[in-house]
């Protein structure tokens, strides 16, 4: 699954970001790193941009960024 799939207020903890390029390596300089968690606050009203909340603050991302991010649902 990947981050921009999972339902608002699921928490999910980061395993991956796909790609070796600097838009990953951007995502990864902005705390989306492997075993954080992270939550879906919320999104614009069509959808793009998405709200998240990790490590303690708020980030949002474009739905084709959020893609690049593979979670696991936290139970």
């Amino acid at each position: 699954m990947t981050l921009d799939q999972i339902p608002r207020g699921t928490l999910a903890r980061i395993q991956d970001v796909t790609g070796d390029d600097t838009l990953a390596i951007r995502l990864m300089e902005m705390g989306l790193i492997e075993g954080e968690e992270i939550e879906l606050i919320g999104a614009a009203p069509l959808g793009d941009p998405l709200e998240f909340s990790v490590r303690g603050y708020r980030l949002s991302l474009r739905a084709n960024e959020a893609r690049r991010v593979v979670v696991e649902p936290l139970p």
